[in-house]
């Protein structure tokens, strides 16, 4: 913790850093909004915002931008997620000040122009295509429609009608209205000088305000099978909601990790080790400031889901009997250590403190292990109670002869 340091500044920008003595820094400009801040209409907007900070601004071209970064031994690159927008690159410490230019010059000065707009659009549809024709992404798409009404319930790319409809006026006004001071985080991992930072924000940028729009996010909950040509093995999500307090969403950690994380977890000797039904058994917990929800991702032959689905029922409603404080006990380690493990990467540690800050504060980060050691053994039962017929959503996408 003595390594992490926070400021606010008097515009509103937010100054996330920690010190690491590695001649190597990650370095992330981030804007508090992404795909659960869209209407049905805009879906896809943020995303796409993202892209075109990519294409040039007012003082550098698109491969000038990214020859700054390369040629000085950086990688360049950026995510949209549900809360979050973030623009990021990886440097020799040494080239900090040139990292700093490069991400606030795209995030200052945007070009938005017409041809790059039209060209990046098609660049756009070739990934929805992507998610698309691969099995294992699409079925993670469409799960989030089964969990959530629209809009959140649409892809955070978008779809091909939204995505014809966004026109520069709309990206103009979307990002007038988001990428404002009090909505920016810097955030900075590495070798560097906390106050240097803070000095290059302050006289980098000013102080206009806005706030974030937030539409209503609607619960559902729905089973669906979809059939394709082409394809030899079924590919399905079952997932579940999980209440918004810290409370739960620990205890959903926990629990996602006893029934799918890794070869030890419940799931994967059930259906894999023992009955040999499936090659991947993976368990995703999924969270943010407004929402939350499980996953659980199972691989398998066609005629196989329904009996898939009802052993992962029915290893919910075992867990709430037998599960034991010593494999809770266990299940924390995994967890803990895994929390360390991830913090060794500088970009993964930019990663976490961004997520951290958009659902409450980063300095919360630092006490995560403590309060997973606080979740008890009710605290996961009385989670895994709420899975059950009626109260959970399923998608398979299967084989069609």
């Amino acid at each position: 913790m003595s390594t992490f340091k926070k400021k606010i500044l008097k515009n509103g920008m937010t100054i996330l850093f920690e010190k690491r003595n590695l001649p190597i820094v990650s370095v992330a400009f981030a804007v508090r909004n992404g795909g659960v801040n869209e209407l049905e209409k805009e879906k896809g907007i943020s995303h796409f915002i993202e892209h075109m900070l990519y294409k040039g601004t007012k003082n550098r071209t698109s491969k000038q931008i990214a020859e700054e970064i390369e040629k000085n031994g950086g990688e360049l690159n950026g995510f949209t997620s549900e809360n979050l927008t973030a623009f990021w690159c990886k440097m020799p410490s040494d080239k900090l000040e040139i990292a700093l230019e490069v991400l606030s010059d795209m995030i200052k000065n945007p070009l938005f122009d017409e041809n790059e707009l039209e060209k990046e659009r098609k660049v756009i549809f070739e990934e929805i295509k992507m998610y698309k024709d691969t099995p294992r992404l699409h079925v993670f798409d469409e799960i989030q429609k089964e969990l959530y009404k629209e809009p959140f319930g649409i892809p955070l790319i978008g779809t091909y009608k939204t995505m014809n409809s966004i026109n520069k006026t709309k990206i103009l006004e979307k990002f007038e209205k988001t990428y404002t001071s009090n909505n920016l985080i810097l955030c900075v991992i590495g070798n560097a000088d906390f106050n240097e930072i803070v000095d290059f924000a302050e006289k980098n940028f000013g102080d206009k305000e806005s706030k974030i729009f937030e539409p209503e996010i609607k619960l559902r909950n729905a089973i669906r099978i979809e059939k394709r040509k082409g394809i030899d093995q079924a590919n399905l999500v079952f997932g579940y909601h999980v209440p918004l307090d810290d409370k739960s969403k620990l205890s959903a950690k926990i629990l996602i990790t006893l029934m799918a994380d890794g070869m030890s977890s419940r799931l994967f000797q059930e259906i894999r080790e023992k009955r040999n039904l499936a090659y991947a058994v993976k368990g995703f917990s999924e969270t943010g400031k407004n929402f939350a929800y499980n996953l659980i991702y199972i691989g398998t032959q066609k005629e196989n889901i329904e009996k898939v689905k009802e052993l992962i029922l029915k290893e919910f409603e075992k867990l709430q009997e037998d599960l034991s404080e010593k494999e809770l006990e266990e299940v924390k380690k995994q967890i803990i250590g895994n929390y360390y493990i991830n913090m060794e990467d500088s970009f993964n540690q930019l990663y976490n403190l961004l997520g951290f800050e958009i659902e409450g504060k980063a300095e919360d980060f630092y006490e995560f292990d403590k309060k997973i050691e606080k979740i008890s053994l009710e605290d996961v039962k009385k989670l895994a109670k709420k899975i059950k017929k009626g109260n959970f959503s399923f998608f398979a996408l299967v084989p069609e002869e």
